[in-house]
């Protein structure tokens, strides 16, 4: 089993994960990011196919009030464009109803999309960082405190580190990682009983050559009670020559087959767009309930933002050596990723502050 020294060990290559190792970059302080997947990104996750429209599977939109998330990537000179959602919408109440295109409200409020792929936020993050800083398939287990601080295992390396920062989210480091000694009643309790953001979500994608959408009679977003699509919107991307939607699929479809979930979401939009709706090119999905490095069972009904933002997450544990931090954590737009990238610099202040940086 090798063992490996650093300062600070953070878990997890998603948004809260890397821009924590970016902020940090220029400390004389070693970063080591552990990552259970073969890949980055967490719960940002663009699925991307040659001359097609990016399909975002996983976190998506922006607006102006998150300002963390807007600076960071204006630092990292990555754009974003607006959200196109038209001036009217589908709208499928109820199964004895036919759907019927109504008027949007007006609204001030501007949602933004990352011009090629929210993962191009990932990327960006990544290429500023040095080189091996990030070690792969590695999922920690265990998590205990020494003499000298803290030492986190796997299945097959000993993490020796000043600090850790869980950015996984809580449900999952109640149910997968073992600290030694065990922490207290109150946080453990609050681990187990925190909502995870895109737990159960069902995301969707249909690129095309054609934005058949775009007429007066018509809308790319969808609103509908009946499903299985329940929300759509336009997909196209910044320069609006390749086209595609993308949304939400009802959550209860999950343990349908990839290939059943396409025939039902193509057999709705036919409905709403006509025999036009089943030339599209490729479909994408992400049923984020199979995700087992995001996702747990949790022990209990738990409604969407349960304990997100609670105050114990500001605490360090383990003898002010161990953070947890993440989207859940953040007192602000918990679970979006203004959420973790605040989350981030909670930590870094924190981190900061410990070693007078």
């Amino acid at each position: 089993m090798k063992t490996i020294k650093t300062d600070v060990l953070i878990i997890g290559a998603g948004l809260t994960g890397l821009t924590l190792a970016y902020y940090l970059k220029n400390s004389n302080l070693s970063v080591t990011i552990v990552e259970a997947r073969t890949i980055l990104g967490g719960r940002i996750k663009t699925q991307y196919n040659t001359n097609q429209a990016p399909i975002e599977l996983g976190a998506t939109w922006l607006i102006d009030q998150q300002v963390s998330a807007l600076s960071l990537l204006k630092a990292l000179d990555v754009p974003v464009f607006e959200q196109q959602y038209g001036t009217t919408a589908i709208y499928h109440p109820t199964a004895s109803q036919a759907p019927q295109l109504v008027q949007l409200p007006l609204n001030n409020s501007v949602s933004y999309r990352v011009k090629g792929g929210t993962y191009a936020i990932i990327g960006a993050l990544a290429e500023r960082l040095s080189e091996n800083t990030v070690q792969y398939n590695q999922n920690i287990q265990t998590i205990k405190l020494v003499a000298d601080g803290l030492e986190a295992s796997t299945t097959n390396a000993k993490y020796h580190c000043n600090h850790v920062v869980s950015t996984i989210p809580p449900l999952l480091f109640s149910k997968r990682i073992r600290t030694v000694p065990a922490l207290p009643n109150d946080i453990q309790e609050l681990l187990l009983n925190t909502h995870t953001w895109m737990h159960d979500a069902i995301r969707i994608g249909f690129t095309y050559k054609t934005a058949f959408w775009q007429t007066k009679d018509s809308s790319s977003t969808i609103y509908s009670n009946v499903g299985p699509i329940n929300e759509f919107y336009d997909h196209s991307n910044a320069d609006g020559n390749l086209q595609a939607l993308s949304g939400f699929m009802n959550a209860s479809f999950f343990k349908h087959t990839k290939a059943e979930r396409k025939a039902i979401a193509i057999k709705q939009l036919q409905g709403y767009y006509g025999d036009i709706a089943l030339d599209f090119e490729c479909y994408e999905e992400c049923v984020w309930k199979a995700e087992k490095y995001t996702t747990i069972e949790s022990d209990k009904t738990l409604m969407p933002q349960t304990n997100n933002g609670h105050p114990l997450y500001q605490k360090t544990q383990l003898n002010n050596r161990l953070f947890i931090a993440g989207a859940e954590t953040c007192s602000v737009f918990p679970g979006k990723m203004e959420g973790a990238i605040t989350s981030a610099g909670r930590v870094y202040e924190q981190l900061k502050a410990l070693y007078k940086l």
